[in-house]
């Protein structure tokens, strides 16, 4: 009885999983198609062919389910980025441009990635700035700053880097110059061979921080 009632728990959560993602592979398309903001739950779950009821019990609300749509391609780059900032990580620099360099080819190479970069970059409409979405976005910034900025610590404890670098702003450069390139790829992917030129890419900003007199404190 034991073993029968283990073997049905098991079941229900491996259909409750396959539920839960199947969700998140419909709100891919549908955010896709759409835009974020004129995406409501309701199409969502029509793609999915589940109730309305069935994506409350998975999120939220759409924040949650944004966010966890995006958390699917993102937490492998988000380990990446952390590990490179553990005090203990003898080369933080030459593991941030590892990073930097999957980011970029991953985005150009694996189409899951590629579409749900596309609709963060250029499908996720400002509406309300209290939106629990826009909230969500705000705090991933604000913690990929400090991870940048704590990488870049280490660099200069490691004499990396420049020990005056000003390291907020070095971060918040190299934020926006990595964000920029997979924007504008995305936006004019014919532009430019993203994956190819991927290294020389990072290599250039990374020089910028380590030798532009600008970035000095």
């Amino acid at each position: 009885m034991a073993a029968q009632e283990d073997s049905m728990a098991r079941s229900t959560k491996i259909e409750a999983q396959e539920t839960r993602n199947r969700i998140l592979d419909a709100a891919e398309r549908v955010f896709h198609e759409q835009g974020v903001s004129r995406t409501s739950l309701q199409q969502v779950a029509l793609a999915a062919r589940v109730t309305r009821g069935a994506i409350y019990w998975h999120f939220k609300n759409k924040g949650d389910l944004f966010d966890a749509m995006s958390q699917r391609v993102k937490l492998p780059m988000e380990a990446m980025v952390e590990a490179s900032g553990d005090a203990s990580e003898p080369d933080p620099l030459g593991n941030l441009r590892t990073t930097l360099i999957f980011v970029l080819q991953e985005t150009a190479l694996n189409p899951q990635s590629r579409l749900v970069f596309d609709i963060i970059f250029l499908k996720c409409e400002l509406v309300d700035a209290t939106d629990t979405l826009w909230v969500r976005r705000q705090e991933g910034a604000r913690k990929a700053q400090a991870n940048f900025e704590r990488i870049m610590g280490n660099a200069v404890s490691k004499g990396q880097l420049p020990a005056d670098l000003d390291v907020p702003l070095a971060a918040s450069a190299l934020r926006a110059m990595i964000g920029g390139l997979i924007n504008n790829w995305l936006f004019t992917p014919a532009q430019f061979d993203l994956a190819k030129d991927a290294p020389r890419l990072v290599d250039g900003v990374l020089d910028m921080v380590r030798y532009a007199g600008a970035m000095r404190g």
